[in-house]
């Protein structure tokens, strides 16, 4: 098929791999500017343009595709896309609003011929529509998540949807591990439904169970030694590893990668033992850290990162 692909991050780019290898045309790649990176802040293309140009890809990439914000740039990037006269418009986490002439850019597939963009969206619809769907059904602990394609409109997240598949949420997943697997699956149920492009069907999404995944902010990472040790545990495989979960230590924010809940009571925040981990009290059970990091240094096991930076027994932590 002939198909536009819009997508930016990691996660798009292993659907967008998932095409090509497929067979299918992909006639233009749409992807964010170029953004700072690294400690040189060096202008850097995302994950699917440099996958797009390493297949001599045609790539676009507006700072906008709204008429009101750019009239002329975007008028000319939507004439760009209907003269393409695709199949289909594929988007994966592209970060971008999407308008109706861009959602109407394509011929269109399904039964009706009325599927002109499709969506691979990491959650399990309606539940977890938005910016940050696998990290916050970590952090609310549930017990499975996954992908669903949905044929795209205005709302955010609201179309209804095409095909989806489950996936179980482990007690080792991080955010990052979780978004890999999600992301094959979605790149894999995405190739399957284009084998017949114009059998698909839809069907409105659920009125009941809309949840709603906030975006992730750097604000969210500071410990709350009073929730129990189960939600802080969720919460740092939830933001593994960005915004990531610290907390305080004089005047050092002490970053933890990785923890579990064990047995233990005291003072929330309070010291508990420094053997075979740091373990914290918490507002129910303890929090027992066991890689760590502080600034400008690499994550460590507890037992080497105490030695270079001790916290003793009772301390009580910020």
């Amino acid at each position: 098929m002939r198909l536009i692909f819009a997508g930016t991050p990691d996660f798009a780019a292993v659907a967008l791999e998932a095409l090509i290898r497929a067979g299918h045309e992909i006639a233009l790649v749409l992807s964010q500017p170029d953004r700072p990176s690294g400690r040189g802040m060096k202008l850097t293309a995302s994950p699917v343009k440099t996958l797009a140009l390493q297949h001599g890809l045609p790539v676009l990439t507006p700072q906008t595709l709204s008429l009101k914000r750019d009239p002329e740039g975007a008028a000319a990037v939507h004439e760009t896309l209907r003269n393409v006269e695709a199949d289909v418009l594929i988007v994966a986490a592209y970060g971008l609003i999407l308008p109706t002439p861009v959602l109407e850019c394509a011929k269109g597939i399904g039964r009706d011929g009325d599927i002109r963009a499709i969506n691979i969206h990491g959650s399990l619809l309606p539940r977890w529509r938005g910016a940050a769907p696998v990290a916050r059904a970590i952090e609310a602990g549930d017990a499975e998540t996954g992908v669903t394609l949905m044929k795209m409109e205005l709302g955010l997240d609201t179309g209804p949807m095409i095909s989806m598949r489950s996936t179980p949420i482990t007690k080792e997943d991080t955010n990052a591990t979780l978004m890999d697997r999600i992301a094959h699956i979605g790149a894999d149920l995405l190739v399957e439904a284009l084998e017949h492009p114009y059998d698909l069907t839809w069907t409105p999404q659920p009125e009941e169970g809309v949840v709603y995944a906030e975006k992730l902010q750097k604000s969210e990472g500071r410990i709350d030694w009073t929730q129990s040790a189960e939600v802080i545990a969720r919460r740092i495989r939830a933001f593994t590893p960005f915004p990531s979960v610290y907390f305080v230590h004089g005047d050092l924010n002490v970053k933890v990668w990785e923890a579990e809940p064990v047995a233990g009571e005291g003072a929330p925040g309070t010291v508990l033992s420094v053997k075979d981990g740091l373990t914290i009290a918490c507002g129910e059970g303890a929090l027992r850290a066991t890689v760590l990091q502080r600034p400008g240094k690499p994550r460590m096991p507890a037992d080497s990162f105490l030695q270079s930076l001790p916290i003793e027994v009772n301390e009580v932590l910020a």
